[in-house]
C-alpha cells in the first residue's frame, strides 16, 4: 500500500511517498520544471524506484492554475453579462490598491472590454424573472464567438445566485456552438450575491480552465504511461482534496492549494505532540505563508485574492508576504536596505546557487553566516557556493561601509522582522497575543529563521515537525476530501424561522452527501459542518456563525453571531440582524499516514554528531556543533549554540535558546 504526495514549488518538486506497510516515509525533492510541472513529477517517480504500479493514491498540490492568472497567459476569454452591466468587471469596487498614491493606475481586467458582451435578460433580486432570456441573441453570440476562435467563456448574469435558469440556458447554447470551448457559469461557480466578485471568480475560472485541463489531462496519461493506475487528487485552496476530474470543471478551486496542504499538515501534528495554540511559518524560496490555528483549528475567508483579481472562494485564512530564501536585499531611495519582494527565482537563483546570480539573497546571508553548510547538496540537488555568496555580500556591504558578516546579519534582521509583521496580522491585529502560541516553522527557509521570528515577537516555543522541507507534500496525504457549498438567501432573523434555516441547510447536506457518495464515501465516513454568514442591517460585511447540532431556536443563533461579533469588534451595535448566505463544509474523512514512532534507545548525542562549523551570531564567530537531526536522541535537552541539520532545512538554535527531539519527532525548541 503506497500513497505518493506531490507539491510543486517554484524551486523544488517535494514528495512523499508512505508505505503503509512497512510503516515508512521516504521524502524526495527533485528540480521543478516552470514549464511543465509533469516533468518533475515524472522524474521523482523515477528516483523514488518504486513499482508504480503498487501506488493506491496520488494527491498533488499544483500551482498551475495560479501561475496562468498571475502570468496573464490564460485562454481567449469571452464573458455574457446581463445588458446594462458590461463594466462590472471593468470598473470593480473603484477602490485604489495602491491606497497613498493618487496616480496610481488601476489592475488590467482579465477580460478585454470588447470581449464582454451583454445579453437581453434581467432577474428581480428574489430571481423571477423581469425580462426573459433572449435566446436567438446568444446564438449569435455563440456563432460569433466560435469564429473568433474564442476558448472560454464565463456566463455572468444579474441575481444568477437566485435562479440559475438563464445561465444555465445559456450555458447550454454556447457549448453546442462552441464544443471545445470551455463554458463556466457563476450560478455553477459561486451562487452568492455580490455580482463584481461573483463574477470575477467565475471569469478567473473559464481563464485557467483550458490550461488547467491540458495539464491535468497530460499528467494522468504519462503516469498511465508509466504504469500508476491511482485515481489522480488535487489539493483544494479549503484544505481538502478532490478528484482530478472536478477541479478540471472548477480549477480556481485549487488556486492556493500548497499553503493549504502546509496548514493541514501543522494540525495534524500539533495535535499528535500536544500543541493546539500554532502559527505555522512555510517560508521557501519566493514567499512565506502564515497562519493561526486555535485549539486545532483555522479560520476560513472568502476575501482572497489572485494578483489584483478578488477569488471570492471558500479558503484558508493564510497571509502570505513576497519574501523566501530567494528574496533579493536592495539599497532602495536614500540608502535604506530592503528585502524583497523581488526574487532571484530558481534560475539563476541565489549566487550561491553557482547559477549566474549576482545579486544577495536571504539564502546567501545564511550561507555566509555559517547557518547554511555547503557540505551536502540543497535539496539534494544544488551545490552551494559559499565564495559566491560572500562576494555579492561583500559588494552590498562596501557601499555602506559594513563589514560582510554584518551585512548578512543585517539582511536577516529584515526579514525576521517582516515575517513578524505578517504574523501579527493573523495574531495582534486581530486581538490575539502571539506569545500564547508555538511557533510552527517548515519549508526549506522556515527553520533558519524560526528562533529570530519567534524573539521578534516574544514567542517562548518553536516546533519544527517532521520532514519540515516536503511537509505541504505530507499535508497532501493528511487532507482528507471537501466540498464547500453555499446559497445567497437575505433575510431578517425576526422574518425568519428555524423550519427555514433547516430547510436551507438540508437541501445543501442532501447535494453535498450525493457527491461525497458519488466519489465512493459511505455515509459513516461523511461529515458536515453547516454555519451561516450573518450581519447587522446596513453593515456591507458577513461573519461566519456555526450552526451547533444543539440549535434549536433563531435566538440562540443571534446570541451566537453577537458573541462572534463582540469578540472580533469588541462590542455589538444592538441592530437589527439578517441571514445572509447558508453554508455547509462537507468532508469525505480519508485514512491518514502514521508517522513512524522513534525509537529512544540506540542513538546519543554523540552519534548525531556531524563535526562543528564557524558560524556568525550577534556580529561574533563562533565553532558551532553540527547535528544530524535523523540521529538525535529522544527526550534530550540540547544547548544552543547548535545546528541542526536534515534533508532540505537546517534548523538554527541560537544561544539562549534549548532544543529537544519528541517521540513524536517535533524538534521542539524553548527559550532558556
Amino acid at each position: 500500500m503506497l500513497w505518493l504526495g506531490v507539491d510543486v514549488g517554484g524551486t523544488f518538486t517535494d514528495l512523499v511517498l508512505f508505505d503503509g506497510v512497512a510503516g515508512t516515509l521516504r521524502i524526495l525533492k527533485t528540480p521543478s520544471s516552470p514549464g511543465n510541472q509533469a516533468d518533475g513529477i515524472l522524474l521523482g517517480l523515477d528516483r523514488l524506484q518504486m513499482k508504480p504500479a503498487s501506488l493506491e493514491r496520488v494527491v498533488h498540490g499544483t500551482t498551475v492554475a495560479t501561475n496562468t492568472a498571475l502570468e496573464g497567459n490564460g485562454a481567449r476569454l469571452a464573458v455574457l453579462v446581463t445588458a446594462g452591466h458590461r463594466d462590472v468587471l471593468v470598473v470593480g469596487r473603484g477602490n485604489r490598491l495602491a491606497m497613498y498614491n493618487i496616480k496610481a493606475r488601476p489592475a488590467r481586467p482579465l477580460v478585454p472590454r470588447a470581449q464582454i458582451i451583454e445579453i437581453g435578460e434581467r432577474l428581480s433580486v428574489d430571481g423571477s424573472v423581469l425580462k426573459p432570456l433572449d435566446e436567438a441573441e446568444v446564438t449569435r453570440v455563440a456563432e460569433r464567438l466560435a469564429a473568433e476562435g474564442i476558448e472560454a467563456v464565463a456566463v455572468c448574469f444579474l441575481h444568477a445566485y437566485a435562479n440559475a435558469t438563464h445561465e444555465e440556458r445559456a450555458a447550454a447554447v454556447l457549448a453546442k456552438h462552441l464544443p471545445t470551448a470551455t463554458v463556466t457559469s457563476s450560478a455553477e461557480v459561486l451562487p452568492e450575491f455580490r455580482e463584481y466578485e461573483r463574477f470575477s471568480t467565475t471569469a478567473l475560472n473559464a481563464y485557467v480552465a483550458p490550461r488547467m485541463r491540458r495539464y491535468l489531462g497530460d499528467l494522468r496519461r504519462r503516469l498511465a504511461e508509466t504504469g500508476v493506475s491511482a485515481p489522480l487528487a488535487i489539493m483544494t485552496s479549503n484544505g481538502g482534496s478532490l478528484p482530478a476530474h472536478r477541479v478540471e470543471a472548477m480549477p480556481v478551486l485549487s488556486m492556493l492549494s500548497g499553503p493549504a496542504a502546509g496548514v493541514i499538515a501543522a494540525g495534524h501534528i500539533g495535535a499528535l505532540s500536544g500543541f493546539s495554540q500554532l502559527i505555522t511559518c512555510d517560508m521557501g524560496g519566493t514567499s512565506t505563508d502564515v497562519c493561526l490555528l486555535r485549539d486545532g483549528n483555522y479560520e476560513m475567508t472568502t476575501e482572497g485574492r489572485v494578483g489584483a483579481f478578488p477569488l471570492k472562494m471558500r479558503q484558508i485564512d493564510i497571509n502570505s508576504i513576497g519574501l523566501g530564501g530567494g528574496s533579493i536585499a536592495t539599497l532602495g531611495t536614500g540608502g535604506f536596505l530592503s528585502v524583497g519582494p523581488r526574487s532571484a527565482g530558481a534560475v539563476p537563483g541565489p549566487a550561491c546557487y553557482g547559477r549566474g546570480g549576482a545579486e544577495p539573497t536571504v539564502t546567501d546571508a545564511n550561507v555566509a553566516l555559517g547557518r547554511l553548510g555547503v557540505e551536502r547538496a540543497l535539496g539534494g540537488e544544488i551545490s552551494l557556493d559559499a565564495a559566491a555568496a560572500e562576494q555579492v555580500l561583500g559588494a552590498l556591504a562596501h557601499r555602506v561601509g559594513l563589514g560582510t558578516p554584518q551585512m548578512a546579519e543585517g539582511i536577516l534582521r529584515l526579514a525576521a522582522v517582516s515575517l513578524a509583521g505578517a504574523i501579527k496580522e493573523v495574531s495582534v491585529m486581530r486581538g490575539i497575543d502571539p506569545r500564547d502560541f508555538a511557533l510552527l516553522p517548515f519549508g526549506g527557509a522556515g527553520p533558519l529563521h524560526a528562533t529570530e521570528i519567534a524573539d521578534e515577537l516574544g514567542m517562548r516555543t518553536v516546533v519544527v515537525p517532521p520532514l519540515p522541507g516536503n511537509f505541504s507534500a505530507l499535508g497532501l496525504l493528511i487532507a482528507d476530501v471537501r466540498r464547500d457549498f453555499v446559497r445567497t438567501r437575505v433575510s431578517p432573523t425576526s422574518k425568519t424561522s428555524m423550519a427555514d434555516v433547516e430547510a436551507a441547510l438540508g437541501e445543501l447536506m442532501r447535494n453535498a452527501a450525493a457527491e461525497l457518495a458519488a466519489d465512493g464515501f459511505t455515509a459513516a465516513r461523511q461529515r458536515f459542518a453547516p454555519s451561516l454568514d450573518m450581519r447587522y442591517a446596513g453593515q456591507s460585511f458577513e461573519l461566519s456563525v456555526p450552526v451547533a447540532s444543539d440549535a434549536r431556536s433563531i435566538a440562540a443563533l443571534e446570541r451566537s453571531f453577537a458573541e462572534i461579533y463582540a469578540t472580533r469588534y469588541g462590542a455589538a451595535t444592538g441592530r437589527p440582524m439578517e441571514i445572509v448566505s447558508y453554508r455547509l463544509a462537507a468532508w469525505g474523512l480519508s485514512d491518514k499516514p502514521q508517522l513512524p514512532r522513534l525509537d529512544p534507545g540506540g542513538r546519543s548525542l554523540a552519534g548525531a554528531r556531524r563535526g562543528a562549523r564557524s558560524v556568525y551570531f550577534a556580529g561574533s564567530q563562533r565553532r558551532v556543533p553540527v547535528l544530524d537531526r535523523e540521529r538525535l536522541p529522544t527526550r534530550e535537552i540540547i544547548q544552543g549554540p547548535v545546528l541542526i541539520e536534515e534533508a532540505g532545512t537546517t534548523s538554527v538554535v541560537p544561544a539562549g535558546w534549548r532544543a529537544e527531539l519528541d517521540l513524536v519527532g517535533c524538534l521542539v525548541l524553548r527559550r532558556s
